[in-house]
């Protein structure tokens, strides 16, 4: 890193270390063509919750209005990239961005920073170390610069049988997935749109379009957005990201075919993760009633400035009315990080976030159904829930006296409790899919999120209207919509009565919690 032009600050919170196990490999081509989004402060803090939690609502004109960007800030940060050569690409009001392009040398310039190449298990990126600087006259207006670096961010989390259990596991259609838990009959999310962040991979109507047939279900109403140049790219691989892509639209599809499905595809970057939730939250063409995120990655390979965006893009969708189910990792309490302590994952940290842990369901000898569950934890095959409590953000106002309390994530600190509720995730027990035309049993917390999602568009369905965030609500009679799961552990935690870090509040009673959500208007 070339040492900081004495006009320029390092930028809170935009520190970025080398990649575990990456070595670089030289510098960056210099005349290549790159886009960074340019995040900004609001131009006034959103209203406080009301006494229970809940966000107020805003219209989408308001919200951009009183809480997008301000005008004054945007053309400071246009005036900035015209003295650098940069170009204004595209200003998003609500969104708070900004996106300039430019060479990578113009880039790294205006930035102050060094790329370079680096590579880690034959994959190549480009990386950056240590922060990035602004002048000092934009410090405070910027809160972040993301695009820079493009090191791949976070992992799906789907989970596929292993071979050892395929005879003695069980596989359930996503239908019969609903019907174990209560789903009502009597609805099928018609009239709601839900939102699908997807970081790789695709799918092929024709695929789904057998899939769905065998259901007897009708193939859902798709549409593909584009975030940063992502798309809908099938490898034809079973084994590759088409399995996240096409669990998540045979879930949701299949329990709530009245849905219409928005797949926002995007970079598996920080900017691109940014940049599709966004674009999803914010999108007032599709207005998504229900975002659904099965991709995430441990809190320690965020870096400070994303956390933070993405955390005050969930409270915009509070703000609207936008749900956001998020899948809670597959990897236990350590959540991936060989450091030998917990870790939760984030997005699912975030307390905008329904977060989505996972179970093992055992059923009645006298028929399919429910009998009981306990914590997903394989460990032969080493998928097991993650859970456990954020070191980066504090405890929302319903989890502080919830039944069962929480761990302290250091010292008296309380933080967020992770995961919020639960849903079948062990691929012993798990979903019967197609993965391009190929018959799969998949699980993971990836399979939990849009099996919410579903849900929360019933109750939208029901309502008449998005109940936007609903952990206030299932926090407050937890009794009244949810089974306690109380058995098994995740690694550092063990299940318990009342809420915990394994499988949070429960698994859905779905006739009461719609029924507990509509009465919610």
């Amino acid at each position: 890193m070339s040492p900081a032009s004495p006009r320029r600050l390092p930028l809170a919170g935009s520190e970025r270390h080398a990649l575990p196990g990456a070595h670089a490999v030289g510098p960056s081509d210099r005349a290549e063509r790159l886009e960074v989004s340019v995040h900004l402060r609001a131009r006034r803090p959103l209203p406080e919750p009301d006494e229970r939690g809940a966000a107020v609502r805003l219209s989408r004109a308001r919200f951009a209005a009183e809480h997008g960007a301000s005008r004054d800030d945007v053309e400071r940060v246009a005036g900035f990239a015209a003295e650098h050569g940069l170009r204004v690409e595209a200003v998003h009001q609500a969104r708070r961005s900004v996106v300039l392009s430019g060479t990578a040398q113009q880039l790294g310039r205006a930035f102050d920073v060094r790329l370079q190449r680096w590579e880690r298990d034959g994959t190549t990126f480009r990386g950056r170390t240590g922060p990035v600087h602004i002048p000092a006259g934009l410090v405070g207006v910027v809160d972040g610069v993301f695009g820079l670096d493009d090191r791949p961010q976070a992992r799906s989390r789907v989970h596929r049988r292993a071979a050892h259990a395929a005879r003695r596991g069980e596989a359930f259609t996503p239908p019969q997935v609903a019907a174990l838990y209560d789903f009502p009959r009597d609805l099928d999310g018609a009239g709601q749109t839900v939102a699908l962040l997807q970081l790789g991979g695709g799918y092929r109507a024709a695929d789904l379009r057998g899939y769905f047939a065998a259901l007897h279900r009708p193939l859902p109403r798709l549409r593909d957005v584009s975030v940063d140049g992502g798309s809908n790219v099938r490898s034809g691989d079973p084994q590759s990201d088409d399995g996240e892509v096409q669990l998540d639209v045979e879930v949701l599809g299949a329990v709530a075919p009245g849905v219409r499905i928005a797949l926002y595809f995007a970079p598996n970057t920080e900017r691109g993760f940014l940049d599709g939730v966004s674009a999803a939250i914010h999108d007032g063409v599709l207005r998504p009633s229900v975002l659904s995120i099965s991709w995430g990655a441990a809190e320690p390979a965020w870096t400070l400035q994303a956390l933070r965006a993405i955390d005050a893009a969930f409270a915009a969708a509070a703000a609207l009315g936008v749900t956001v189910c998020a899948a809670a990792g597959d990897s236990g309490s350590g959540d991936d990080v060989h450091d030998h302590r917990p870790h939760v994952d984030f997005p699912a940290s975030s307390p905008g976030a329904l977060a989505c842990g996972g179970t093992r369901v055992h059923l009645h000898r006298e028929g399919r159904t429910l009998a009981a569950e306990e914590v997903w934890n394989d460990g032969r095959a080493g998928g097991s829930t993650g859970g456990g409590v954020s070191a980066v953000f504090a405890a929302p106002p319903w989890q502080r006296t919830c039944e069962g309390g929480r761990p302290p994530s250091s010292g008296e600190r309380q933080g967020r409790g992770v995961p919020d509720v639960a849903g079948d995730a062990d691929p012993e027990t798990g979903y019967l899919v197609s993965v391009d035309g190929v018959e799969a049993v998949l699980g993971g917390t990836s399979a939990v999120a849009p099996l919410w999602a579903a849900l929360v568009a019933m109750a939208n369905q029901r309502r008449g209207a998005p109940v936007g965030l609903i952990a206030p609500l299932l926090y407050a009679s937890p009794a009244a919509a949810l089974r306690d799961v109380t058995r098994g552990r995740n690694g550092a935690y063990a299940a318990r009565p009342g809420w915990d870090p394994c499988t949070g509040l429960g698994t859905p009673r779905g006739d009461r919690l719609v029924a507990l959500l509509g009465d919610e208007c």
